[in-house]
């Protein structure tokens, strides 16, 4: 029987695979695009998103597809020079071809009043090298800064939505991170202020074109539409409360005109303090634009939140009187009259608050911190050197404690030295404030205080100062034995058993 020969070269090999699976090579990234921090962190921090899972708010999704893309950062393009490499052939002309270029230049040289219009000044770069490169930069940051106020602004509309009762705690963080940007919440208003002043921020909605919206009755921020004012000043945030004098209209003033003052989203009007009649055209706008937003602090709320303020600093100076020995058993009008004359200050560590033989430059209340009593000795080291002043540490004022009342009342120098050791928070009446209490609280001061380190002589300071001065001598004799232990034994430190 004949055997067949069998094309062993056309069975496939058990480890090769078959041609039919393609296999793709997937795109190199040529160039990476760089990521704008700043705007990503925006664009996460849009309130409405949720998980894929669940479905998200409308507007939120559509302010995240609008703005998505500003997370890529553009970068400026280097303006490129090319150098002619080849030579320049000079030519000849005939008259003919003069006279026809001359006629074609003469056109050329014609201004066209229409393209003119057309060119847009951004485009239009004129100037040298430097200029430029200084230009682009800074019209770089406008559009952003531009870009990331939008932005703010639309989510501070987003949380104003909720009524004040329905807000939590990190909407009105938020709400008053986002004021803190703005100019006119930074120069008018103190930031602990403006932290309780976001807790009871509203919004306010307007549909209708050239409606009054008052100001009088509290400030308002466009954060949609624009609007126009009425009469100048539009604005009035500072100072006691006290109107100015009558407003003036922009038709009576030839350098502005009503029709070109006009308040867009940012833009703030109207005032927070109080008045008998609010509803005036005093610090009014006009609706430009249907559908007007203003987020508006009421003047009412303002008042309140300065009034709870003033309240709670009240409180707190009087808690720091009362908690010194000396003006426990004091009755309740004078300590009274004593906090209301109490300003805050804070000291850094060493810092000399009173010096020796020296007027106090206030009475001084300590409400954190601790202070060190100083006083001065002559000390002679040898014969050659002579003496040398040294300051001795003969005391230390805590919490509750308080110092120089004598010596603002009655004119006095102070006994000793107070140097702060700590940083310390003080309530300090200035001594114009204190002379300027009646009799009766004055004299009731000096008879509950008393001076500083007064029952101290010279002896007890000297004995202070020999008793220091051995602590440290024996201090520092352990601390040379100890080091000549451990280099004899070998030891080196932080290892072995120094490592612990």
């Amino acid at each position: 029987m004949a055997l067949i020969k069998s094309e062993t070269s056309k069975l496939p090999h058990w480890n090769i695979r078959e041609s039919s699976c393609v296999r793709h090579q997937l795109p190199k990234i040529v160039k990476t695009p760089e990521i704008d921090y700043d705007n990503l962190q925006l664009l996460c921090n849009i309130p409405g998103l949720t998980l894929s899972d669940d479905a998200s708010d409308k507007e939120a999704h559509a302010r995240f597809m609008q703005t998505y893309k500003q997370i890529f950062a553009h970068k400026l393009s280097k303006t490129k020079f090319s150098v002619p490499t080849k030579s320049v052939h000079t030519f000849r002309m005939n008259a003919g071809e003069l006279q026809g270029m001359g006629k074609q230049l003469a056109l050329i040289s014609k201004p066209d009043n229409k393209l003119a219009r057309k060119v847009n000044s951004k485009t239009a770069h004129s100037g040298t090298i430097r200029e430029l490169c200084n230009v682009l930069p800074s019209q770089r940051k406008k559009e952003e800064h531009k870009s990331t106020r939008k932005a703010t602004i639309s989510t501070l509309r987003h949380i104003l939505r909720k009524s004040p009762l329905e807000r939590t705690t990190s909407d009105n963080d938020q709400i008053f991170s986002i004021l803190q940007t703005f100019d006119f919440f930074v120069n008018n208003v103190d930031p602990a202020v403006l932290k309780l002043l976001s807790s009871v921020a509203c919004l306010e909605v307007w549909k209708d074109v050239n409606f009054y919206v008052y100001g009088k009755t509290g400030v308002h921020m466009v954060l949609k539409g624009s609007v126009t004012p009425v009469l100048k000043p539009y604005t009035l945030a500072d100072g006691e409360g006290v109107y100015p004098k009558p407003s003036v209209s922009f038709g009576e003033s030839s350098e502005e005109d009503a029709s070109q003052v006009r308040l867009f989203p940012g833009d703030c009007f109207g005032s927070w303090f109080q008045c008998e009649e609010p509803y005036t055209k005093d610090l009014s706008v006009l609706t430009a634009e249907p559908n007007c937003e203003f987020m508006k602090i009421s003047a009412a709320n303002y008042q309140h939140v300065i009034t709870q303020m003033k309240h709670k600093e009240q409180t707190e100076k009087l808690n720091l009187l009362m908690s010194c020995d000396q003006y426990k058993t004091w009755p309740r009008q004078p300590l009274l009259s004593v906090a209301a004359c109490i300003e805050w200050v804070s000291f850094p560590p060493n810092t000399v608050l009173v010096s020796e033989g020296n007027k106090s430059p206030f009475i001084g209340f300590i409400q954190s911190g601790k202070c060190a009593l100083l006083r001065k000795l002559l000390v002679r080291r040898n014969s050659q050197t002579g003496q040398t002043e040294k300051q001795v540490v003969m005391g230390e004022l805590g919490q509750h404690d308080s110092f120089a009342e004598i010596s603002c009342l009655l004119d006095e120098s102070v006994s000793c030295s107070i140097v702060t050791t700590t940083h310390v928070r003080l309530g300090i009446i200035q001594p114009e404030k204190a002379k300027g209490l009646d009799e009766v609280t004055r004299q009731l001061m000096v008879q509950s205080s008393s001076r500083n380190m007064e029952h101290l002589t010279m002896e007890d300071i000297q004995n202070e100062y020999l008793q220091q001065e051995q602590r440290r001598k024996w201090n520092a004799f352990k601390q040379e034995q100890v080091l000549k232990v451990v280099k004899g034994q070998g030891s080196r430190h932080k290892l072995g058993t120094w490592a612990k």
